[in-house]
């Protein structure tokens, strides 16, 4: 899984009969020190996550399973909401 925070919506003109009802979230990818890794990409949100979360995303063929249809092209679903975040050795 892959921590992101998400930055922003997108809502789509059109998407395929799979996306029905699934919304759109652009996250960015963190490291665990929650500062930004790479760029910026669109995920499925499976959960309900708001902009400023920070989430956990599933890639590849585990991002299909949350979703509503189970024959769906997603990459990127959002799968966790993270409450919080310790890395090893510092406390909270």
């Amino acid at each position: 899984m892959i921590p992101a925070r998400v930055i922003g919506r997108l809502v789509p003109a059109a998407t395929l009969a799979a996306f029905k009802g699934v919304p759109f979230l652009i996250v960015q990818p963190v490291d665990e020190h929650l500062q930004d890794r790479g760029a910026p990409k669109v995920a499925c949100d499976a959960i309900g996550a708001n902009v400023g979360e920070v989430v956990f995303m599933a890639q590849g063929g585990e991002a299909t399973f949350p979703l509503p249809e189970p024959f769906n092209p997603s990459d990127t679903t959002i799968v966790a909401i993270v409450d919080e975040v310790t890395p090893a050795g510092e406390t909270s």
